[in-house]
């Protein structure tokens, strides 16, 4: 089952790298991360995806729990939240093409950002639905390069 896991931290040197470790020790793949000041200054907010059996995630949590600089430890599995994710992508054009991933790109919730003779630059900020069908939709031309943030979540 896959877990969003939000993880409020002091800002100071060395945190990432032993919360990160918590969940590789356990031999956990984290699919995203993303950290960022809060409102605070003093205070991330760390974002963690991470695909995993329960019993086992529960545990990582405790841990967070008890480490120094961690200050709370949320899990939007079953609690009603948002996500979002940039993603940047170039694709592919060519004369045959280019009016038809104009379309599909202006009919999405994406942007084109910029666009040349022989590809164009796409950005769009979504959930994790609206990137798939997009991504399915221009799958069938070829994607030279994409970029992604990693999602950040939101308790409603």
């Amino acid at each position: 089952m896959k877990h969003i896991i939000s993880v409020l931290v002091e800002n100071k040197f060395g945190v990432l790298a032993r919360v990160s470790g918590l969940f590789s020790a356990r031999g956990f793949n984290i699919s995203s991360l993303a950290v960022g000041e809060t409102e605070d200054p003093a205070i991330s907010r760390m974002t963690i995806i991470v695909k995993g059996d329960d019993k086992i995630l529960e545990q990582v949590k405790k841990q967070l729990n008890k480490l120094i600089d961690v200050i709370i430890v949320k899990d939007y599995i079953e609690k009603e939240h948002i996500d979002r994710e940039l993603i940047l992508f170039k694709v592919n054009i060519n004369k045959q093409n280019r009016d038809k991933v104009i379309k599909i790109v202006e009919e999405s919730p994406a942007h084109a950002l910029k666009i040349r003779t022989d590809s164009i630059i796409v950005e769009i900020v979504e959930g994790q639905d609206e990137i798939d069908k997009l991504l399915n939709a221009l799958k069938r031309f070829e994607i030279k390069e994409m970029v992604r943030t990693g999602r950040i979540a939101m308790e409603l």
